[in-house]
């Protein structure tokens, strides 16, 4: 089987690109989009070149998934090592869904295939592989959805800034995308603000779009927020907190419980 060099790089970009940003979407990696594009590119490159050196079928598989374990490491932002692995073990899960899937396509309507070192190359145009890529794409993405989705449960939190502290009601908000300096942002109203940080002692701020527009919130690092969901406390230090003078309770970020 002729296999052409730009088809092959193109390929295994598209491929690599898709199964890292499913393993991104169910993680929910805060990486941008170009580490995901910059680590499809080099697997790309390796999985063109790899083939060349004919290596053992066992000696193979070791490269093949320290590769990934690579483009894996390029393709994330990560806080702690257990992230890294999270990350890492969806994505060769879903490579290796994936590779099933299309072995079982091509045996059952008797397309040709090459299968060695630990890659499928196919002889059928580009557009079956990233259907089945797509299929992988919209799972990830229903199932991201699904471990985001948080309901408005009013819950009590307090908050703590040096030696004060301030209880307030609040809930999680799905929709609350705020970040800054990678760290997610939950917003309290000025009025619970000004009783643990003086409002000269904030100097951070960050810009957010709502569909009012854009505007500038300012924030503190609280030192840690206690939150009381029945019977269970949950405590995350080191929160960063926006000020907003219209809230009218605590919006907690959906991210604050993956601390």
């Amino acid at each position: 089987m002729q296999v052409y060099v730009e088809l092959a790089v193109a390929e295994n970009f598209c491929m690599d690109f898709t199964l890292l940003y499913c393993a991104k979407l169910v993680c929910k990696n805060s990486a941008s989009v170009l580490r995901v594009v910059t680590a499809s590119a080099a697997g790309a490159c390796f999985a063109v070149v790899f083939p060349l050196f004919r290596l053992g079928a066992i000696l193979s598989v070791v490269i093949k998934l320290l590769s990934g374990l690579i483009i894996c490491l390029l393709a994330g932002k990560y806080k702690s090592f257990k992230a890294y692995v999270k990350m890492s073990a969806l994505f060769l899960a879903f490579t290796a869904l994936l590779g099933g899937a299309l072995i079982g396509v091509f045996a059952l309507t008797g397309m040709d295939y090459l299968q060695g070192g630990g890659y499928v190359l196919s002889s059928v145009p580009i557009g079956i592989p990233l259907f089945a890529a797509l299929l992988i794409l919209m799972f990830a993405r229903k199932l991201a959805a699904k471990l985001k989705k948080v309901g408005k449960t009013t819950v009590k939190c307090k908050i703590f800034s040096g030696e004060k502290c301030v209880e307030i009601s609040g809930f999680f908000d799905s929709g609350n995308k705020v970040y800054y300096s990678g760290q997610p942002v939950s917003v309290i109203p000025l009025t619970a603000a000004l009783k643990i940080v003086d409002a000269v002692g904030i100097k951070e701020a960050v810009k957010i779009h709502t569909v009012a527009g854009s505007k500038k919130l300012k924030i503190f690092t609280a030192d840690k927020v206690e939150i009381y969901g029945g019977e269970k406390t949950e405590v995350v230090k080191n929160v960063k907190i926006g000020i907003s003078p219209t809230a009218c309770g605590a919006v907690l970020h959906p991210d604050l419980m993956e601390e």
